[in-house]
């Protein structure tokens, strides 16, 4: 809900911030490794009931995560650290729940209904991405990510914050687990109603046409 808000407000620190790795010769896709491994070792300190190393950890992937982004803006985006992006994000979102599951057996139920949810998300974040990158649609209040996609109430600083908050405060992760996962699922019905609305008379391109596009 607030990603782009913050993506603009943090656009010219980060900047800042990735122009001496970026001289120092350090790539983008180095850093979203170094993310990557920052969060799934976040997950890893929770299962060993680790939290607030876990909690350290997870921040830096998120660090990381909006870093990458900025460095990739110096040194010119790929395709590639795009794709790498998204995997390792949703890598992570996922590896939290289910490491308290891991830690806790009690919580697996809430842990797996949170886990659903961002299938729908994910799955809807995902899926209208490909059909506005095939006809071009754009969003002007996403310029600064790397692909086109429907907002909702739950995207990146929600679900950074609620994982973050499991990790601070374990004993609220079964209602944090009910409640930000139900939101997740009105997200991704707003989402496939939004993407109904926008798709509606857009016609799939002949297979030719489309091989023309690509």
């Amino acid at each position: 809900m607030f990603d782009a808000l913050i993506v603009k407000h943090l656009k010219e620190p980060l900047r800042s911030a990735a122009r001496p790795l970026a001289r120092a010769g350090i790539t983008a896709t180095q850093l979203t490794l170094i993310g990557a491994l920052s969060g799934l070792l976040a997950a890893v300190a929770i299962m060993s009931d680790a939290l607030m190393i876990a909690a350290v950890l997870f921040g830096m992937n998120r660090f990381l995560d909006g870093l990458d982004g900025a460095l990739a803006r110096i040194q010119g985006p790929t395709e590639r650290g795009a794709f790498l992006d998204i995997i390792c994000d949703f890598l992570v979102y996922s590896a939290i729940p289910l490491a308290f599951a891991v830690r806790d057996p009690n919580v697996g139920l809430a842990a797996a209904f949170l886990l659903f949810s961002f299938v729908g998300t994910g799955s809807s974040f995902l899926a209208f991405s490909i059909f506005a990158a095939r006809h071009g649609l754009k969003n002007k209040a996403l310029k600064d990510k790397s692909i086109y996609y429907l907002q909702g109430l739950t995207e990146g600083f929600e679900t950074t914050a609620v994982l973050l908050l499991m990790c601070l405060v374990p004993e609220w992760f079964e209602w944090l687990a009910w409640g930000f996962g139900a939101l997740c699922l009105i997200t991704t019905v707003s989402r496939i109603i939004e993407g109904n609305r926008v798709l509606r008379g857009i016609s799939t391109p002949e297979p030719d046409r489309l091989s023309e596009t690509n």
